[in-house]
């Protein structure tokens, strides 16, 4: 399979502030730190990994789709408490990815979008690879299938 695509993760700073909030503080937000009871069921959206029994994640919800458009998105998401963005490479797939049914949706530069379907994680190269197949789709994001929350979002190289 050919490399000409790449996965990005959110960066850990876009939650700094979070870090910071007391309790009530959080709860103002909507959002909360949870202690992990299960593994594989709390992915972190910046490192890309499941978070580990007993760690604390943050939970909120996050607008992964702003772009002025009418697919405009936001939904819950986790962020471990000591979680550092990794940079995947060029056709690297996050083994959280790898073990979830996917919902890919393929975007143009204007937020529209053009391309979606439901995959299995161990199909998720090839059906990156003919989403971008279509010269219009600028971006894909990736969302679990079953709860439907953003994942990630997968570019071209």
């Amino acid at each position: 399979m050919t490399s000409s695509f790449r996965i990005i993760a959110l960066s850990e700073s876009l939650f700094d502030a979070y870090r910071q909030m007391t309790a009530d503080e959080l709860k103002q937000h909507k959002t909360a730190w949870l202690t992990v009871d299960a593994n594989p069921g709390f992915p972190c959206r910046v490192s890309l990994e499941d978070a580990r029994v007993g760690e604390k994640v943050l939970a909120l919800s996050f607008q992964h789709l702003d772009v002025g458009s009418p697919y405009d998105g936001s939904g819950p998401i986790f962020v471990r408490e000591q979680a550092r963005r990794k940079v995947w490479l060029p056709g690297e797939v996050p083994h959280m990815l790898r073990i979830r049914n996917l919902s890919l949706r393929g975007y143009d530069h204007n937020g529209y979008m053009l391309e979606a379907e439901v995959v299995a994680g161990e199909n998720l190269e090839s059906r990156v690879i003919a989403i971008f197949d279509n010269p219009k789709v600028a971006y894909i994001h990736v969302h679990n299938a079953s709860p439907g929350c953003f994942d990630c979002r997968v570019e071209r190289v």
